[in-house]
């Protein structure tokens, strides 16, 4: 696990600019009118399409880091699945955020911020728990790794 702690920083980091592109994005469609009730849905599924791209392309980035590092092959693929996860949270937090503020009458650009924080702490609750049940779950790699 203390691997990890290494990639800590590109796996928070990483969703919270994911988070606050989408964010962005959604903030100014309401702004100039180009998100409307009637092309919400059409917009997050596109943002969500968006969202699995960039989480491939960045799981496979951070999987090269990793690799570079020298990083064991099951501390490797449990960072690549959490950024994965992470980025694709964070985009359909962002995406959505803006929109269920406006709805409940909060200003949608409160959303940037807040995304950031909300990534923070999922950020790090999802490697926690995405490490956790790879390299405690009694698979022959992790035994090594423990070892």
């Amino acid at each position: 696990m203390y691997l990890l702690s290494r990639f800590l920083t590109m796996l928070v980091g990483a969703g919270g600019n994911a988070g606050n592109q989408a964010s962005v994005r959604v903030i100014r469609g309401l702004a100039v009118g180009t998100i409307r009730a009637d092309s919400a849905n059409s917009f997050l599924v596109n943002e969500f399409a968006v969202g699995l791209l960039l989480s491939i392309v960045l799981g496979v980035a951070g999987c090269l880091r990793a690799a570079v590092f020298l990083t064991p092959l099951l501390e490797t693929i449990a960072i690549t699945t959490s950024l994965v996860a992470i980025v694709l949270v964070s985009v359909i937090l962002g995406a959505t955020l803006p929109l269920g503020m406006k709805m409940v009458g909060i200003d949608p650009a409160h959303s940037s911020t807040t995304i950031q924080v909300l990534m923070d702490i999922l950020g790090v609750t999802i490697t926690v728990c995405v490490s956790g049940a790879m390299l405690d779950s009694g698979l022959p790699a992790a035994q090594n790794i423990a070892d």
